[in-house]
C-alpha cells in the first residue's frame, strides 16, 4: 500500500495500516523523496516523551526492507540497509525517492506503546514511524488505512493529527508540521464510547473503547461529561483568569477501558489513557456518593489535561528538542510531576467533583505514604527527578529504602509552598499566582526552564523579601531530605486540623513490621522489606516465603487475624523459606511506627 505520490505532498510520507489483527502486526511504509545522498540514517526512537525509561521499541521491529520508487516506472529495486546500532538503519549512497517498509508487533496494552487484535489499535507514532535523521523539522504526512478484513469495516479513528483528506470514519491523509508533531498525537482505532463537551468555548472529547455493548448503554455519559466539563475548565480558568480560553482548538481523552491497569500519557492537545472498566460512571452511579474508583479516573484526568500546561507547554529547557535516541536529565520533575499531582486533586474539589472531606483524605494519605517510605531520607527529590530514568521508572525490592517520589513528594512541596506564600503575603498571593507566571513568561514563549529558573519565578511573583524563604525551603525539602513540617503551617492560613493519626493495633503493628507482600499459590511471598521496621531487625527478605507468625499458618487472608492475636505477645517469632531452606528468627514486639495524620475541617 502507497501513499500518493504528488507535488503537493511532504517529502516524507508514512502509511499505516493494521496488516495482521491476529498476530498484533502493523505495516509501516515510509517514503523519503530527497534521501541524503551520502547514506539516509533512520532511526526508531528509543523513549517516549512524558515516560522516562528507555525502552526500545525497535525491539518490536520484525522486518525491515527498503527499494528505490519512481514516477516513471512501477519496478522497483531493492536496497541493502545497514544496521548500525539498535534503533538505526542506514541506506545505501544515493539519490532520488525511496521507501521502507517495516513490520511491528504490537501488543501493548500501555498508553506509551502500541497494541493490534481484531477489537482495537492504538499506537504512538514513536512504536512505529522511523524518524529519518536531518529531516526530522520537515512537515510530514501520515496515511492510515482500515484492516482490510470485513467484520472491521466499523472500525474508526481517533486522533487530533490534522485531517487533510479523510473518510467519514477518519481513514486517510494526515499532516504533521514535523516528527516532533507527529509523534506527540496518539491514534486510536476501532469502535468508540464518545461523549463531547465545551469548556471555555472549547471543543472536548472523550472517546473509551474496550466496554461491552451492556456496559456501553449503561455508560452514564451525562455524569461524565458534567464533571470533566467542571475538571477542564477549572484548569483552564486557573491560568487564564481574566479572558479564559485554552491553549488548543481542540483536546482528546483517548480511554481504554480494560480488566487491569490505571496510567496516562500527556501530549499537547490529547492525552491516552488507562483505566479499568469499574472506574467509570454506569447507571448504579451515585452522584451524591461516587465511587472512590471514578474519584481515582477523574484524577487522572484532571492530572493529564494538566500537563497540557505544565510540561507540554511550560518545560524543562533540557526537553528543547527532545533527543529521543538517548536520556535527557532533569532534576525538575519534582516541578513538573509533582506540582501537577497537587494540582490534578485540588482542581477536583476546586470544580466540586469531590467534597472538601475527601480532598483532606487524599492529602493526608499522600502525605501519609510519603511518610512510611524510608527512602525519603536517603534522595532528595532533585536527585530523584534526575535518576527518575534508572531508579523510579526501573523500581525493584529495595526501591521504598532508596527512592522518593517525585510525584509523591513533589504535591507536598507544592502544597507546603502554597501554605508559605500565603503566609508570607497574608493570604494575597498563592501558589496559583506562580503558576499564572509560570505560564506567561515560560508556557506562552516556551522559554524552557533549567534548575535555577524557578528562583527568578518566585522572586518575580512574590517578591525579594521571600527569596530567603524560598532558598531554605529549596535547600531543606528539594535539594534536601527533610520532612515537610506540614502539620505546623497547614493550621496557620487555612481552616484544616492537623492531628496524629490514631491507629489502632492492626495498623499499628503492620506498619511497625515494615513488610509489604503478596499472595503466591496460597503462600505469603515477601516483596518489600522496609528499613527500620520488625521485618528488616528478624533477618526477613524479600522473596521469602512467610509460613507461620507465633506458630499460626498465615496467608494472605489470615495475617491480619494472626496479626490482631499479638496484642499480648511479648515477642515474635517468624518460620519462613528462603531458597526453599526453612529458617527461625525471634525478636521482641517493639511498636515504633511511623508518624501518620489526619485532617479535618474545623467549624
Amino acid at each position: 500500500m502507497h501513499a500518493l505520490l504528488s507535488r503537493e505532498m511532504p517529502a516524507i510520507q508514512y502509511t499505516v495500516w493494521p496488516d495482521d489483527l491476529h498476530g498484533h502486526r502493523f505495516k509501516v511504509q515510509l517514503i523519503i523523496q530527497n534521501p541524503d545522498p551520502n547514506g539516509q540514517i533512520l532511526q526508531m526512537p528509543a523513549w517516549i516523551p512524558g515516560s522516562y525509561l528507555i525502552r526500545d521499541f525497535s525491539k518490536h521491529v520484525e522486518t525491515i526492507c527498503a527499494f528505490t520508487i519512481s514516477s516513471k516506472s512501477t519496478q522497483k529495486i531493492s536496497l541493502v540497509l545497514e544496521k548500525l546500532d539498535n534503533d538505526r538503519w542506514r541506506l545505501p549512497k544515493k539519490t532520488g525517492a525511496c521507501e521502507v517498509i517495516t513490520t511491528v508487533y504490537a501488543f501493548d496494552q500501555s498508553v506509551r506503546t502500541a497494541y493490534l487484535d481484531q477489537t482495537r489499535g492504538f499506537f504512538n507514532p514513536t512504536s512505529l514511524c522511523l524518524m529519518v535523521v536531518g529531516q526530522s523539522h520537515l512537515p510530514c504526512s501520515l496515511a492510515i488505512a482500515p484492516p482490510t478484513s470485513q467484520s472491521n469495516g466499523d472500525w474508526k479513528v481517533m486522533t487530533t493529527l490534522r485531517e487533510v483528506k479523510t473518510d467519514q470514519n477518519g481513514f486517510g491523509f494526515y499532516l504533521a508540521e514535523n516528527y516532533d508533531d507527529l509523534i506527540d498525537h496518539p491514534i486510536a482505532l476501532g469502535q468508540f464510547d464518545v461523549i463531547q463537551w465545551q469548556s471555555e468555548g472549547t471543543l472536548h472529547a472523550m472517546v473509551i473503547q474496550g466496554l461491552t455493548a451492556e456496559q456501553s448503554k449503561s455508560l452514564d455519559k451525562k455524569q461524565l461529561g458534567s464533571d470533566l466539563e467542571k475538571i477542564c475548565s477549572s484548569i483552564i480558568r486557573l491560568f487564564e483568569p481574566k479572558k479564559p480560553k485554552a491553549p488548543f482548538k481542540q483536546y482528546l481523552f483517548i480511554v481504554n477501558a480494560a480488566l487491569d491497569g490505571y496510567g496516562g500519557l500527556e501530549h499537547r492537545n490529547s492525552t491516552a489513557l488507562l483505566c479499568k472498566r469499574d472506574q467509570l460512571p454506569f447507571g448504579d452511579h451515585s452522584i451524591r456518593k461516587p465511587k472512590k474508583s471514578y474519584e481515582e479516573f477523574l484524577g487522572l484526568c484532571s492530572h493529564e489535561y494538566f500537563h497540557a500546561w505544565l510540561v507540554k507547554r511550560i518545560q524543562p529547557r533540557v526537553f528543547q528538542p527532545y533527543r529521543l535516541h538517548e536520556r535527557n536529565h532533569t532534576s525538575l520533575l519534582w516541578l513538573f510531576e509533582g506540582f501537577t499531582s497537587y494540582y490534578d486533586d485540588l482542581q477536583l474539589v476546586r470544580s466540586k467533583c469531590i467534597t472538601p472531606e475527601r480532598y483532606l483524605e487524599l492529602l493526608a494519605n499522600n502525605w501519609n505514604g510519603v511518610l512510611r517510605n524510608p527512602g525519603r531520607t536517603k534522595q532528595s527529590v532533585a536527585d530523584s527527578s534526575f535518576d527518575a530514568w534508572t531508579k523510579y521508572y526501573q523500581m525493584d525490592e529495595n526501591t521504598p529504602n532508596a527512592v522518593v517520589s517525585y510525584y509523591a513528594k513533589g504535591a507536598l512541596i507544592a502544597l507546603g509552598l502554597d501554605l508559605l506564600i500565603r503566609e508570607h503575603s497574608k493570604n494575597r498571593q498563592s501558589l496559583d499566582d506562580v503558576m499564572r507566571f509560570l505560564w506567561n513568561k515560560h508556557g506562552r514563549t516556551m522559554i524552557g526552564l533549567d534548575r535555577n529558573s524557578f528562583d527568578q519565578v518566585i522572586t518575580s511573583t512574590i517578591g525579594n523579601q521571600f527569596a530567603k524563604t524560598w532558598q531554605a525551603f529549596k535547600q531543606a525539602y528539594i535539594d534536601g531530605t527533610q520532612d515537610l513540617p506540614l502539620q505546623n503551617w497547614l493550621p496557620k492560613v487555612s481552616n484544616i486540623e492537623v492531628a496524629q493519626k490514631q491507629m489502632d493495633f492492626l495498623e499499628e503493628i503492620k506498619l511497625a513490621l515494615g513488610m509489604r507482600y503478596s499472595d503466591s499459590g496460597g503462600w505469603l511471598k515477601i516483596t518489600h522489606v522496609l528499613d527500620g521496621g520488625i521485618a528488616q531487625l528478624v533477618g526477613l527478605a524479600p522473596n521469602d516465603i512467610l509460613s507461620s507468625i507465633n506458630n499460626q499458618r498465615i496467608t494472605s487472608q489470615r495475617i491480619d487475624q494472626i496479626l490482631e492475636s499479638l496484642k499480648d505477645s511479648q515477642k515474635i517469632t517468624f518460620h519462613f523459606f528462603r531458597q526453599d531452606q526453612g529458617y527461625q528468627a525471634t525478636t521482641p514486639l517493639a511498636l515504633n511506627p511511623p508518624p501518620q495524620y489526619e485532617l479535618k475541617l474545623t467549624q
